[in-house]
């Protein structure tokens, strides 16, 4: 049976990053159409819908800094236990 001893550590960290820029952008999609629909009713002043449109932007960045950060750390963290404790077993249908 296959066993995942070692994992990228850069290689996990751009997947997560990527998720988590993905992720972001939905969240700052949706604070955006909040943004605007709560402006719009209370009357608010345009320059605040600015903000939830710079949301679309600048969540997905935010978000995939911090998806690579955690994604190396956990790289780095499974490749440890991995080595203490075994790595990942694997079984495929042939």
């Amino acid at each position: 049976m296959p066993v995942i001893k070692r994992v990228g550590i850069i290689s996990v960290a751009k997947i997560t990053a990527l998720i988590a820029a993905v992720i972001g952008l939905i969240i700052g999609i949706i604070f955006a159409l909040i943004a605007g629909a709560f402006g719009a009713i209370t009357g608010m002043p345009a320059w605040i819908h600015g903000f939830g449109i710079a949301a679309i932007i600048i969540f997905p960045i935010l978000y995939a800094i911090g998806g690579f950060i955690y994604g190396a750390i956990i790289a780095g963290i499974y490749n440890v236990a991995a080595g203490v404790v075994g790595g990942i077993d694997l079984e495929f249908q042939q």
